[in-house]
Parts: C-alpha cells; sequence; structure tokens
C-alpha cells in the first residue's frame, strides 16, 4: 500500500501533506494531554510493530504493494489518535532510511494508513465490541472485523488516488504523467490482494494478539479502555 515517489502529482501530494498536517498537530496535543506515562513504551511498541509488519511487502501490480499495517491494534490498545502518531513515524523511517514508500508521498500513505485506516478500524471496533467485559470473546471478533475492513478501506482509499492520476495529469500526447492506471484497473488489483490475502493476515494479527492479552495482560486493555474515555 506504500506509495512511491512519482506515481503521484505534486498537486495529490501537496494537498495530502495540507491535509496531514492539522491531523498531525492536532494528534499531538490530544496524546500529550491523554496518554499515560505507562502507556508511552507501549507508543513505541506500537510504532515499532507497526514498521516490523510493513516490511513484508507483496508487489502489486500497478506500482505498489500488499502488507499488514497493524494500524487497528494500536488503535485499539492507544486510542485512534496516539496510533495516528505511532503508525505516521513507522511510515516516516521507512520512507526515509529504507525508501518504503517515497518521500514526496508521505503525506498520502499517512493519510491512508495512519489516519483512515486508524479511524475506520478503531470505530468500527468500538460499534461491534460495545461495552462487553474487555475479556470477552466479542471483543476478539471486533478487533477482527474491524482490522479487515479498515485495511480494505485504506486499500481503496490509495487505488484511488491511483486512479485518479490520469485524469488529473495528461501530457500533450494523452498519455498519463504519473500514474498510468486507471480507476478501473488501480481499485481490483488493490482491493482484490486485500481482500483475499492481506485484510485477512490484518484480521488474524489483530484478534490474535487482542486474544492474548485477555488471558496473558488484561490490564494492558482496561487501561487503554480508560484513556480512551
Amino acid at each position: 500500500m506504500h506509495i512511491p515517489d512519482g506515481y503521484l502529482g505534486p498537486a495529490t501530494c501537496g494537498v495530502l501533506y495540507a491535509v496531514m498536517l492539522p491531523i498531525w498537530a492536532f494528534a499531538s496535543k490530544i496524546v500529550k494531554k491523554t496518554l499515560r506515562s505507562r502507556q508511552v513504551p507501549m507508543l513505541a511498541i506500537a510504532a515499532a510493530f507497526s514498521f516490523v509488519i510493513m516490511m513484508f511487502n507483496v508487489p502489486i501490480p500497478g506500482g505498489t504493494t500488499g502488507h499488514a499495517v497493524g494500524a487497528v491494534l494500536a488503535a485499539i490498545l492507544l486510542g485512534p489518535w496516539a496510533a495516528c502518531i505511532a503508525v505516521t513515524v513507522a511510515l516516516v523511517v521507512q520512507a526515509l532510511l529504507f525508501g518504503d514508500g517515497g518521500i514526496t508521498a508521505i503525506g498520502a500513505n499517512c493519510f491512508n494508513m495512519a489516519f483512515v485506516e486508524v479511524f475506520v478500524g478503531y470505530y468500527i471496533y468500538k460499534i461491534i465490541s460495545g461495552h462487553s467485559s474487555v475479556i470477552s470473546a466479542r471483543r476478539v471478533i471486533a478487533a477482527g472485523i474491524a482490522g479487515y475492513v479498515a485495511i480494505n478501506i485504506a486499500a481503496f482509499s490509495a487505488a484511488v488516488l491511483f486512479g485518479i492520476q490520469p485524469l488529473l495529469h495528461r501530457a500533450a500526447s494523452g498519455e498519463s504523467l504519473y500514474c498510468p492506471y486507471g480507476l478501473n484497473v488501480a481499485i481490483p488489483a488493490m482491493l482484490g490482494e486485500h481482500m483475499l490475502i492481506f485484510g485477512w493476515v490484518e484480521a488474524i494479527v489483530t484478534a490474535m494478539v487482542i486474544k492474548y492479552l485477555q488471558k496473558q495482560d488484561p490490564n494492558i486493555l482496561e487501561t487503554a479502555e480508560e484513556v480512551i474515555e
């Protein structure tokens, strides 16, 4: 899902940087107010986990990759604003040090994975889990569903960004200046892989970690609920 340099036009990259800057600023402000000192290590662990799981990239036709993200798990454990920061850190490090995702596309990649996926997944989880106990099986199911749906929504968002480039930027000859694939190619390519493979990886990983924490350290889940609420 990492968008490389050269696949999005300057206008698209600029708009998404402009969208993400106030989101990052607000997220930082919220995290400073709400994150407890004992959760700071969890923020670092969430960023590291997201970084590692996103490094297992599988190329997808159209110029990008498919992978799990770990964004919904971070949102469940830390809240959506802290998760936004954690996933952003992972994406920035990947772009700057490993060339995984373009520097010009950091705003776009963060919009898809650190914002769209985080918030969609978090609220799906909250709706499905309701007021159930933190050790309820309903929480595990909610986490799995949230992970699957959220990563596919993020993949759809990335596909739309790819697909609109031929409409926005064309040479005099009619060729696309950036991503050459329209919506009819980009959306099936992105959603097909994520719905069949990576969505399930995200769902299973998210659900299994929540299940593990329920058995080994439910206090982490209880603390997360207290801080978020």
